[in-house]
């Protein structure tokens, strides 16, 4: 019920109805803090960012998004990951500005290490291979939004990006190994 709801205050917010947002929000927001849990569970201890900021900040990036034709939930979902990762590593890139170096640990992305500690430094290191698979393949970039950076199951990700679970666990394999040897790589440089 709420599923059709959404879509339906989704599509409506897309059409100009900004009343649709008030009604919105409270269905979304405990998915939304799921995900942005999830996701700092990985960030070391002590991080300014937290769960309640990470999902407001992600929010009004979203509602900003008042051209997009939103398909149902799903791809809203999908869109909050990758907005969530984009703050995540705005926030990294600012703190690293801020001071430089800092201890470096080897990150490879896998079930085990998506509630570890990730220092700055790898998030950043994260983001710039993801910018280069981008080039490669965009879906699987996608895919690592969604899991990663978004906690979402493999049939979360697939319902969010319209692909098939069997396509997502795939892309979901491939661009971890890609991304392990990128960051392997980046590590004895």
């Amino acid at each position: 019920m709420d599923t059709a709801k959404i879509t339906e205050l989704l599509k409506a917010h897309s059409s100009g109805d900004l009343q649709a947002l008030d009604e919105l929000m409270p269905l979304v927001y405990k998915q939304l803090r799921k995900m942005a849990h999830y996701r700092l569970l990985g960030e070391r201890p002590g991080h300014t960012l937290n769960t309640t900021d990470l999902v407001h900040e992600a929010y009004l990036k979203l509602v900003q998004f008042n051209r997009i034709n939103w398909e149902n939930r799903s791809h809203f979902y999908g869109m909050a990951s990758q907005i969530m990762r984009n703050i995540l590593v705005d926030y990294a890139v600012k703190k690293k500005a801020q001071k430089r170096g800092g201890d470096r640990q080897r990150v490879t992305l896998g079930k085990q290490n998506l509630a570890t500690e990730i220092n700055l430094h790898d998030i950043l290191s994260i983001h710039q291979a993801l910018e280069q698979l981008a080039k490669i393949d965009e879906r699987q970039v996608r895919v690592v939004e969604c899991r990663f950076f978004g906690g979402m199951t493999l049939k979360e990700t697939a319902e969010a990006l319209d692909i098939s679970t069997a396509t997502v666990s795939r892309d979901w394999k491939m661009a971890r190994a890609w991304l392990n040897r990128e960051l392997a790589g980046s590590q004895t440089n």
